[in-house]
């Protein structure tokens, strides 16, 4: 299993986890109880529920580099282009308001 800390700004909103093929996200309901609370995407609305798919969300998908960055990305790592939750936890940085944090397995960032 997989994880990451999903921020929107500098509020932490909520959570994605890959695991055995299924990908999971779901906002923190200490995040949904804000007033200002805004989705991550509008794919994925504010809401309790989390919300499951067989393949990563389009949404985090369209955070994974591209071009040429993909190029160096793949290169210097060694990830398969089809593992796609690897190479959005390799790319912390992102264009945008949100952001991805790996979760280590060892109970911390």
């Amino acid at each position: 299993m997989r994880q990451a800390k999903i921020y929107r700004k500098d509020n932490l909103a909520g959570i994605l986890t890959e695991d055995g093929g299924e990908y999971c996200f779901y906002h923190y309901e200490t995040y949904l109880a804000h007033e200002d609370a805004q989705p991550v995407s509008l794919t994925l609305p504010l809401q309790t529920n989390a919300f499951v798919s067989p393949v990563l969300f389009p949404f985090f998908d369209g955070l994974i580099p591209e071009g040429w960055l993909l190029d160096v990305v793949l290169r210097n790592t060694g990830i398969s282009i089809l593992d796609r939750m690897s190479l959005l936890l390799c790319c912390k940085e992102s264009i945008g308001s949100v952001s991805v944090i790996p979760i280590n397995k060892e109970g911390g960032e």
